[in-house]
């Protein structure tokens, strides 16, 4: 890929978005290369979690606008019509139905898109020197890419209408006390904690994240008796694995259990 750097290392896949001269901010080909990477993640069996992240100073400071300045507007653009959708729909879309663990490292700016790119992985850290904002409304756009959906469904409905209408900076410390990311690390230690808490997350059972993230996902769409029955059926599916066997064996001789993904 041009723009994403791919490692794989104890079942973790870190995509590295490597514009670092632009802040990673997204042009049509950065786009294009994270709905292919995401895809292929979750489709790989030795990939068990994955961490977006970026190079460079910044996390993903949105759509790149000097490369968007620049087009016909009449032809090209990432909302051309894919199928009503768009790349930032797509981009959105194959995160939350992605079968692994999604960890979004913030490690700087994370701004427009950028924001909504980590909004819809499954859980966020922040550099204590990066920040994030919504950011749309200070160039006269409404969001996209999912930000009001993940938005009020992680600070509240008033909370996120602060946010997206005044496109205010958010530092660590709100971030974390309005419920937006996980945790908040020190710079020099970001990447090694990151990676630590993503290689404890890849050691767990495959099939129960998996299944487990689909729950999750499908949630806040369902009522209860629905969600009560996919639960079942999950759970009585992870009974047919050779990994709750393991884990039951590894609990009873007090050891870690080594799931295996079977």
């Amino acid at each position: 890929m041009e723009h994403i750097m791919v490692n794989t290392e104890n079942g973790v896949r870190t995509l590295t978005l490597n514009r670092p001269e632009r802040l990673n901010a997204v042009n049509d080909k950065l786009s294009g290369e994270i709905i292919q990477a995401i895809s292929e993640a979750s489709a790989d069996d030795e990939v068990r979690v994955i961490v977006i992240t970026g190079s460079g100073r910044g996390f993903c400071a949105g759509l790149d606008l000097s490369d968007f300045s620049k087009r016909d507007q009449s032809t090209a653009s990432r909302h051309k019509q894919m199928d009503e959708l768009g790349w930032v729909g797509h981009q959105a879309l194959g995160i939350v139905h992605c079968d692994k663990p999604v960890i979004a490292a913030i490690n700087g700016i994370a701004a427009g898109a950028g924001l909504a790119l980590a909004l819809a992985c499954d859980m966020r850290f922040m550099s204590a020197g990066a920040r994030v904002t919504a950011g749309y409304i200070r160039r006269g756009l409404s969001p996209d890419a999912g930000m009001t959906y993940f938005l009020p469904r992680l600070v509240g409905s008033a909370k996120a209408a602060e946010l997206i209408f005044t496109g205010r900076d958010i530092h660590p410390e709100e971030a974390e006390r309005i419920g937006l990311i996980n945790g908040i690390i020190p710079d020099e230690e970001f990447h090694a904690q990151v990676m630590n808490f993503a290689k404890e997350l890849a050691e767990g059972p495959p099939v129960a994240l998996t299944l487990s993230k689909r729950l999750l996902a499908a949630s806040p769409d369902m009522d209860l008796t629905t969600i009560l029955k996919q639960e079942y059926a999950s759970i009585k599916t992870c009974f047919g694995t050779k990994d709750v066997q393991e884990g039951i064996i590894a609990f009873a001789e007090k050891r870690k259990p080594v799931f295996r993904g079977e």
